[in-house]
């Protein structure tokens, strides 16, 4: 078979060479020139008997024809010299060293698979000849290896068409399939990338070998079917994708809710597979580059069509693909290179060493590699594409992408991706102005595997068989209210039930869709708890679980490394204190409304404001003179009767008066808090709590207690609290006693645990316990996911379905214990003592208004006495003289004494009315300047 091949591939290129030898006859003898046309030897390295060889091949012969039949002045002509790697690098390698040592060709075009051309290029950067080649590797680069004339598209540049395919359909997951070699390989970190850029998450990468059996193929396929994804980028070539796909649906994953997406070179290579093989991709959707329709390409086609039957008759199925229409192109800008250089090509195109060791050493140098180089390296002319080829830096430029639906025996066209404009369902011309899109509605219909026009969500829940949801799960043996696991010893069976299990499981019953699970806790093999809760939820990355339902908080440590439902508790830390026994029957209960400093302050105040109005009333109002001890009495006696208002005795002087309103003021309103104060004590509030805040009970330095491995400890330290200070516990139980004990029987004065927890203690100790202080936010109880999960956002919608019809009754079933509690619908209401801080302001008026009037009052009285102030007696005897000054009753003005005339007859004409008068009323004596009581008629 071996030996047939190689002479059927010997003939056929006798008979090019001969063809070749024959055209250039006629050129010659039609043009009537005797000069001598110079004859360019060019290597093909190609997989003969693959489809995409045996396209070039047809392809590179009507190149040669076509360019130099219509060009009757070239003075140089092509001569291809093929050669079969019968795809195995070594040949290629071989064929290489082959056409450049013997038959020391200009230039070389092939391998077209890319671990060839990886090979071959080593070789070719060597001896300075061009390669010409259709790989698509990405790290292929013509910029690193400037002999490499690439005359396709990287495949690194469809990740974006891809991505943005993948986006306009909002998939968060994906999953790689590629093909274990150089080709498959190449552009998967450009799609991981890419998806990352558009936040999609790359959930599973797989190889597989173009030798992978069925089987094999078989089994990956259902290990992908065992995972929640339901979109799979496929990266392989024809020969491969045809057995994958018939597996694929054998494995029913060409079902309703897939999703398929075909890279570039298998969506251009569609044609090569059998019309069985296509009927098994059904609703696949691929990218390729876009080759637009001509006029001169649907003729180039027909005459293509038919010399390939003249090639190859036995072959039935004819297309032309890209990497033909691509090499026509490539070779007709290789002739005309070689044209332009024509005159400078000399006789010996190598350089070789004198004495070589190797065969790759005899090679030598290409003299005219570095001449022919830049004119290959950027070729700008009309191609077969309806555009111009435009080769930049050794890069074929393509922009634009069509995007394909695999419908029926064959591809529908169903939109574009350019660079410029995005998604559209319509060629954009550079001229027009257009957004970058990624709209699925900018796409025409879309027929999916499963023949439904409805695209697929992207992922499902795992079903049949073990593929059931891995749900993690604490082993709390404390708690047990809220969520108890364990598994019994005899059937292995995990038994989970509490708050949190009931709201689960109405979550599983509101989801649109059956959810198979089964619990797995978080233990040790002895069956107790291991770490913490962060611990539980980072299983989820460690794919120990597939999402972890408890009574786990919503925390900003966690969300980095796991994605949260909407919470499904009431949310918020708060802190739990012992009630106090109603005590509004104790006799001391009057001194509760006000703080104990509060008292002395007002104490104070009674005393210096009447000891003030005693200053100025002593030497002009009878009243307030007298022996010592009446006059101490009635500093005492006058304060303190304005509590009640009482005071009888009449002002005379203005700045007692003032002093006097102010402070009438400032009682009227400590009255009217204390009064409003001490009535809520006796009729409202039935219980107290022996702490009111979280600033009181640090400031008493009590011991406090929380939840062991609650993140509420980390808490408490920041706000302040020693961590000596802190206690832990691990059930309802040990809460209560430790309360019941208080700091100083080894227990705690408050418990400081999330808002639930609280709730439920109260539940079942009645009213033993208040709720008291500020509520610290929280995120509340959620349900964790791996990032990117597609079930957050169902898991989210139906615990919103649950929240709205079936918590109550959840709730009233856990925590159903408060309502036999008696006294239950009392009002228990924290009482807060009216403090000092209250009052600030009123004190500070009327300390300000009493003291200015007391330094007026002693700068007037000191006035009047400067003689004394001024005379050269001792300072013992100037102080004694005014004391006895200040002590001496003074005697008023005519105009005072008009003034307080003018002042009882308005009290007997308006207040006391017609004779007989008030004893109450006192009368202004003329001869003594006073006021004393009146005599009754």
């Amino acid at each position: 078979m071996c030996r047939k091949r190689k002479m059927d591939i010997s003939l056929r290129n006798h008979g090019v060479v001969v063809y070749m030898l024959a055209l250039m006859l006629i050129m010659l003898v039609a043009n009537g020139e005797e000069q001598r046309t110079r004859e360019i030897g060019v290597g093909v390295i190609l997989d003969i008997d693959s489809h995409v060889g045996k396209s070039i091949w047809v392809s590179i012969l009507m190149a040669i024809e076509d360019f130099y039949g219509d060009t009757n002045n070239s003075t140089t002509v092509i001569v291809p010299h093929f050669r079969d790697s019968k795809y195995d690098n070594v040949e290629a390698v071989t064929a290489a060293i082959d056409l450049l040592k013997n038959t020391q060709v200009m230039a070389i075009l092939g391998p077209q698979k890319s671990s060839q051309a990886a090979f071959v290029l080593d070789i070719a950067q060597r001896s300075k000849v061009p390669m010409i080649s259709p790989a698509t590797n990405p790290d292929l680069s013509p910029i690193r290896n400037p002999y490499f004339i690439r005359i396709a598209q990287a495949s690194s540049t469809q990740a974006q068409p891809i991505a943005a395919l993948v986006k306009s359909f909002g998939w968060r997951e994906v999953v790689f399939v590629y093909e274990d070699t150089d080709f498959g390989r190449g552009p998967i970190p450009f799609l991981f990338d890419a998806m990352v850029n558009i936040g999609t998450q790359v959930k599973f990468r797989t190889l597989l070998s173009p030798s992978s059996s069925d089987y094999e193929i078989l089994q990956l396929l259902y290990k992908l079917k065992s995972m929640q994804t339901r979109v799979f980028v496929v990266h392989v070539l024809p020969a491969l994708a045809s057995r994958f796909f018939k597996k694929a649906d054998e494995a029913g994953m060409m079902a309703k809710g897939y999703a398929w997406i075909i890279t570039d070179v298998l969506t251009g290579l569609l044609h090569q597979l059998d019309p069985q093989d296509i009927y098994s991709m059904q609703g696949v959707v691929g990218v390729k580059p876009y080759i637009p329709s001509s006029n001169q390409l649907k003729k180039f086609e027909r005459r293509w069509r038919r010399r390939f039957r003249k090639e190859y008759p036995d072959i039935d199925r004819v297309e032309l693909d890209m990497f033909g229409i691509l090499s026509y192109d490539s070779i007709v800008g290789l002739a005309m290179a070689l044209t332009r250089v024509g005159s400078e090509l000399s006789s010996t195109i190598f350089k070789r060493p004198k004495k070589a060791s190797t065969d790759l050493a005899a090679i030598g140098t290409s003299d005219m590699g570095s001449k022919l180089l830049p004119m290959i390296q950027n070729i700008s002319l009309e191609g077969m594409r309806n555009r111009d080829l435009e080769i930049v830096n050794g890069q074929l430029q393509m922009s634009t992408y069509q995007i394909v639906n695999v419908i029926g025996k064959g591809e529908k066209h169903i939109g574009f991706w350019s660079s410029r404009n995005g998604i559209s369902n319509q060629l954009i011309s550079q001229n027009q102005s257009s957004d970058y899109t990624t709209n699925k509605d900018d796409l025409g219909t879309i027929i999916w595997p499963g023949d439904t026009p409805r695209f697929p969500k992207g992922w499902e829940i795992p079903t049949g068989g073990d593929n059931i949801l891995r749900v993690g799960v604490p082993a709390k043996g404390g708690f047990v209210e809220f969520i108890e696991a364990s598994i019994d010893p005899k059937t292995k069976v995990v038994n989970a039930s509490g708050y949190v299990i009931d709201v689960f499981k109405a979550v599983i019953d509101a989801m649109p869709y059956d959810v198979r699970y089964k619990f797995l806790p978080y233990e040790n093999p002895d069956g107790q708890r291991i770490g913490d809760y962060n611990d539980l939820v980072y299983q989820i990355v460690l794919d120990k679980f597939d999402m972890v339902v408890g009574d786990v908080t919503i925390l900003w440590n966690r969300s980095n490394y796991v994605e949260f439902t909407l919470p499904y508790s009431e949310s918020g830390v708060s802190m739990l204190v012992p009630s106090k026994v109603d005590d509004s029957k104790n006799v001391w209960i009057f001194m509760r409304p006000l703080e104990m400093e509060l008292w002395i302050t007002i104490g104070g105040f009674f005393i210096y404001i009447g000891f003030v109005v005693w200053v100025l009333e002593h030497r002009v109002n009878k009243e307030f003179r007298g022996p010592p001890h009446q006059q101490v009495g009635m500093i005492f006696w006058f304060s303190f009767s304005t509590l009640v208002f009482a005071h009888k005795e009449k002002m005379i002087s203005n700045l007692s008066r003032f002093v006097v309103i102010v402070w009438i003021f400032v009682v009227l309103v400590l009255t009217s808090s204390y009064t409003a104060s001490l009535a809520s004590m006796l009729t409202v509030q039935k219980l107290q709590p022996t702490l009111t805040n979280m600033s009181e009970l640090k400031a008493r330095g009590d011991f406090v207690g929380y939840q062991d491995g609650s993140f509420v400890v980390n808490m408490l330290k920041d706000m302040g609290f020693h961590g000596d200070k802190l206690k832990k516990y691990i059930n309802f139980k040990e809460y209560a006693n430790a309360l019941s004990n208080g700091s100083t029987k080894n227990g705690v004065s408050a418990i400081v645990d999330e808002v639930p927890y609280l709730k439920m203690l109260q539940a079942k100790n009645c009213n033993k316990y208040v709720m008291v202080g500020p509520t610290y936010k929280t995120a509340g109880f959620g349900f964790a996911f791996p990032k990117g999960s597609p079930l957050v956002a169902e898991f989210s919608r139906a615990i919103l379905k649950v929240i709205e019809e079936q918590m109550r009754n959840i709730s009233d079933k856990w925590i159903s214990d408060e309502a036999d509690c008696p006294g239950k619908n009392e009002d228990v209401e924290p009482f807060d003592k009216l403090t000092l801080e209250s009052f600030k302001g009123l004190f500070f008026v009327a300390g300000l208004s009493s003291t200015c009037a007391l330094v007026i009052f002693l700068f007037m009285f000191l006035y009047e006495n400067k003689e004394i102030l001024v005379s050269h007696d001792s300072m013992h005897h100037k102080l004694t003289a005014i004391i006895q000054n200040f002590d001496k009753k003074k005697d008023l003005m005519p105009s005072e004494t008009e003034t307080v005339n003018d002042s009882n007859d308005y009290i007997e004409e308006n207040i006391i009315g017609d004779p007989p008068m008030s004893p109450a009323i006192s009368v202004y004596h003329q001869g003594e300047g006073v006021f004393s009581p009146a005599s009754p008629v």
